[in-house]
């Protein structure tokens, strides 16, 4: 039995990339900042594992000699989106972005969308998801008209109060959305984002769905699939790929959940599998609404069910422990940030070793062909022989 199974902690990045400046990004580095507006952090099993020795972090010191192997990637795709970063995690890299929207769709879209649902829409403008909902639930819990907003990222996200737009209502019309944006419109995900509450007590729930493309080029998880290796996706993951390349998928709706069903796994597939989880929490309740208290209390929390994680390895099993792009909760504005992504690698048989800058997230992809022995072309280079194992 040999599995790998992947932790994407949702948006930690540690510190920008060199074309960060593009972005509007210089100077972000989500967990050196989260770290230092707390005072320090307390993450003493990732410290064991090596992740002060990827970048200075307050309260959580270098180790001289790591349980397991460290370094950080950069990303080569232009972008720094949740489907860009997962996409470039599993092999697939992009040469152009996708399409981003400062001003608003433009009526063509907005047209279509309105013609297919029935009814006019409400927003229409980049804003924070709390923000809007703020600014327009009134008028929504008024007229019925769903609040359609997007951000510095690569999205069309449609906002309705449950009781006034029921889920399955909501879900329709995001799948009407993806299937309307498509060619230069193309945008890399449709997301319902649901809310409950009243007039100034708005509150999104954890209802919320991802709608991605479908990936143009296989993955590495298209490769496992194809030599009858199950690929388990757990949290948005199957959101993320459309599907694609996943035996199953258990979708989760909170961090201590996603870790929950990694352990629950890891005990029961005792089978050659890769599990490709994605804890969202990071990005979506904290980094997005810049809460860097909750941000680094969240990262205490994951640390502190690391050891169940590391119990769950068989002897040839590997852990790896990733981000997909950056969410720094005290840089200006609350969208993603260009940066680096660490990457920490645990098994019993791992060596303590210093993995380095990678050159692309893909590096991932190419490890994970090299460790079940398939073939997968990509512009990643394999860490395997770094590790130790065999």
């Amino acid at each position: 039995m040999k599995r790998i199974a992947i932790v994407v902690l949702d948006s930690v990045g540690v510190g920008a990339l060199p074309d960060a400046h593009l972005y509007g990004d210089e100077g972000s580095n989500t967990l050196g900042h989260v770290a230092k507006a707390l005072g320090g952090l307390k993450m003493p099993n990732a410290a064991k594992l090596g992740i002060g020795n990827i970048i200075p972090i307050e309260g959580v010191s270098p180790t001289q000699e790591p349980q397991g192997a460290w370094g950080k990637m950069a990303e080569v795709s232009k972008g720094k989106d949740t489907t860009t970063g997962h996409w470039e995690l599993a092999g697939l890299t992009l040469k152009a972005p996708f399409p981003t929207y400062p001003n608003g769709f433009p009526p063509e879209v907005m047209e279509a969308f309105e013609a297919k649902i029935g009814r006019q829409t409400l927003g229409n403008y980049p804003a924070s998801g709390t923000a809007i909902i703020e600014e327009l639930g009134a008028e929504h819990l008024r007229t019925g008209f769903p609040i359609v907003y997007t951000s510095a990222d690569s999205v069309f996200q449609i906002a309705a109060h449950e009781e006034i737009v029921p889920l399955d209502t909501l879900y329709a019309w995001c799948k009407l959305a993806r299937d309307l944006l498509q060619g230069e419109h193309a945008v890399g995900r449709v997301i319902a984002r649901p809310f409950l509450g009243e007039v100034g007590q708005f509150k999104r729930t954890a209802n919320r769905k991802d709608y991605s493309l479908a990936p143009f080029q296989a993955t590495v998880l298209d490769a496992l699939q194809e030599k009858d290796i199950p690929v388990y996706g757990v949290g948005k993951i199957s959101d993320i790929f459309a599907g694609r390349g996943l035996s199953e998928s258990f979708p989760t709706k909170s961090n201590q959940a996603g870790v929950d069903r990694v352990v629950e796994l890891l005990g029961s597939k005792q089978e050659d599998c890769l599990i490709f989880a994605n804890l969202v929490d990071f990005d979506m309740v904290w980094g997005h609404r810049n809460d860097p208290e909750g941000y680094g209390r969240g990262l205490e929390a994951f640390d502190e069910r690391l050891p169940e994680l590391l119990a769950g390895l068989g002897s040839d099993d590997l852990l790896f422990i990733v981000a997909d792009h950056g969410c720094d909760p005290t840089f200006p504005g609350t969208d993603h940030t260009r940066e680096y992504v660490p990457l920490l690698v645990a098994g019993p048989n791992v060596d303590s070793v210093d993995l380095g800058v990678r050159h692309s997230f893909a590096d991932v992809a190419k490890t994970v062909a090299d460790f079940f022995a398939i073939e997968y072309e990509t512009v990643g280079v394999s860490f395997l022989p770094s590790l130790g194992v065999k």
